[in-house]
């Protein structure tokens, strides 16, 4: 039994890994945002021609400035995108959904494939402070689930952003940024619960 938690132990380090890129990857699309809805707010004055004053005598100045901000939003939207869907060695909030459900679909595998088929009961068995196999499984579903569901809000997100390039509006921009600043399926309690449940003999 013991040495089936270690093995649990070490699926969820490998979680922990995936977890810390998922940081570093909610750190650049943050950034990406912050660029791209600056550039969305100043459209509309870009686009009056009263705010040019003198330079209206310069042919082509409003469509010139126009045209380069709308090249810098479209870069910014693709590393958008890219962050969230392309997969380059699994850099991406999709290769860290994928790694977590295949973390959790091994989880489940590795009590149904050991030598003896165990019962509800010994999957609930507890020693001293140990987690019980039933943690381990449940624990590795949940974290799959919680990253699975901020993924599919993070695609919506940068959806609608390329939305309101065609029309924009300062509270929408406001309220998308709140929502990918603060992860609403991503309790920092909950997920620590789970590691604290695993781990418990190594912080007792």
């Amino acid at each position: 039994m013991e040495a089936m938690i270690k093995k649990y132990q070490q699926k969820f380090k490998k979680a922990k890994d995936e977890m810390s890129k998922w940081d570093d990857l909610q750190s650049r699309l943050i950034s990406h945002f912050r660029n791209a809805s600056s550039i969305i707010s100043r459209l509309q004055i870009i686009q009056n021609s009263k705010n040019y004053a003198s330079l209206n005598c310069v042919g082509g100045m409003e469509a010139a400035v126009m045209q380069k901000q709308m090249d810098s939003l479209q870069t910014i939207l693709l590393s958008m995108k890219n962050t969230i869907f392309k997969k380059i060695f699994r850099e991406d909030f999709r290769g860290v959904v994928l790694s977590l459900e295949k973390l959790q679909h091994d989880g489940k595998q590795l009590a149904k494939g050991s030598s003896n088929q165990m019962n509800k009961k010994q999957l609930q068995h507890r020693i001293g402070v140990k987690p019980t196999l039933t943690n381990c499984i449940d624990g590795l579903v949940l974290l799959h689930e919680i990253y699975h569901d901020e993924y599919l809000l993070k695609s919506s997100l940068v959806s609608a952003l390329s939305a309101l390039t065609l029309k924009p509006n300062s509270g929408d921009l406001g309220a998308l940024h709140q929502l990918l600043v603060d992860q609403p399926n991503i309790l920092n309690e909950e997920v620590q619960y789970i590691f604290d449940i695993v781990f418990a003999e190594e912080i007792c």
